[in-house]
């Protein structure tokens, strides 16, 4: 609970650092936001992401709804291991209309092997009717059961999106 998680989409590590040090030196994002949020932040945590070759960054079907951010501990060896396998998983879940896949990226800087899933729902009800749909579904087991033999851990967050963010 009390969490805020961002997601920056950058072109470069270059345009990152630009858009960083622009921020730094901009006295509306000073007063604004950093003055304001530094005193009820308790601890940050920040990873670099990439999508991953199969994956397209996509955008709800609609506004409203929740986010689910499942986060995979993988291990070690990299997509050229388990990419297939966990691609299976994934898409076995979104083709039948599970879930509402958005994005699924790598970790390059932070915990490594680590994977990210980014769902839309149109409600938390809709997403536990779905995903109790789903563990009943043949195809969809024999997925997952394919791509867990390549997991350490999994973690999985109902996010609302925020009144001022682009994904609300």
């Amino acid at each position: 609970m009390n969490q805020v998680f961002h997601v920056w989409k950058y072109d470069s590590y270059s345009q990152r650092a630009a858009v960083r040090a622009a921020l730094a030196q901009d006295p509306s994002w000073i007063s604004e936001y950093i003055s304001k949020a530094l005193p009820m932040l308790t601890s940050q945590h920040n990873e670099v992401n990439y999508l991953v070759p199969w994956s397209r960054l996509k955008s709800p079907p609609q506004q409203g709804g929740v986010y689910e951010l499942a986060s995979f501990q993988m291990r070690p060896g990299g997509p050229a291991v388990w990419g297939s396998a966990f691609q299976a998983s994934m898409l076995s879940h979104d083709f039948p209309g599970y879930g509402k896949l958005l994005g699924a990226f790598h970790s390059e800087f932070g915990l490594l092997n680590r994977v990210h899933v980014l769902w839309w729902f149109q409600s938390a009800d809709h997403r536990a009717e779905f995903r109790h749909k789903a563990h009943t579904d043949a195809r969809v087991v024999a997925a997952v059961r394919s791509s867990v033999v390549h997991l350490d851990s999994q973690k999985n967050q109902l996010m609302f999106p925020c009144p001022f963010s682009p994904m609300k």
